[in-house]
């Protein structure tokens, strides 16, 4: 039977000998894999570090029903290897006219909505992160260095490139205080669960 769905997931990870070697990143991965088999999804994969052809990377955003970024926060954002991923594969995607037409503000109507110009309509987009900072940090105007900000927040640099292109943005998904945390084995856990329930699956 032909799998008429398909998932697009991008590991964003790129290794530190000794220090950050990727695995946590790689079992979300492993995670998504399954769930969405299960469910009758074909997968689609890209792992940055490993290299990447910009007209394929188009292609499989543009088949892609759903598409996840798995990605370590290094520093507050992902890693530098991720920025020149969108730059590339976007702006590819914007010369060949497939992610977007324009920015939503057409010649013949300049007053249009800035960043409506989308042709991933109906794409839904997710970011599932990994993070040194514990949960207690977000959300709670008392913490200084987030100032009630929400990880939705913080992703708005990763997530507004997709909404640009036309993409829905689906509720993140996080695993926090990962040096110092006992909880990652029931974040992977419930992850499936977090999927089934954005995506309606």
């Amino acid at each position: 039977m032909t799998k008429t769905k398909k998932v697009l997931l991008i590991n964003t990870h790129l290794i530190y000998q000794n220090w950050s070697e990727g695995a946590l990143n790689n079992s979300f991965i492993q995670k998504a894999k399954v769930f969405f088999e299960s469910t009758d999804f074909e997968v689609l994969y890209t792992k940055i570090e490993d290299g990447y052809n910009l007209e394929d990377e188009v292609e499989k955003h543009m088949q892609a029903d759903i598409i996840i970024l798995q990605t370590p926060v290094n520093w507050f954002g992902a890693p530098w290897i991720y920025k020149k991923y969108v730059d590339e594969v976007f702006n590819c995607g914007l010369a060949e006219k497939k992610f977007l037409s324009n920015d939503g503000r057409p010649k013949e109507n300049p007053t249009g909505q800035y960043g409506s110009g989308g042709n991933l309509l109906g794409k839904k987009f997710m970011v599932c992160g990994t993070w040194n900072a514990p949960k207690e940090a977000f959300g709670n105007i008392d913490q200084k260095l987030f100032q009630g900000k929400k990880t939705e927040d913080l992703f708005l640099n990763i997530t507004s490139s997709y909404r640009f292109c036309g993409c829905d943005i689906l509720p993140d998904y996080n695993s926090f205080d990962i040096f110092r945390s006992k909880t990652m084995a029931e974040d992977l856990e419930n992850y499936p669960k977090h999927l089934a329930k954005v995506f309606g699956l």
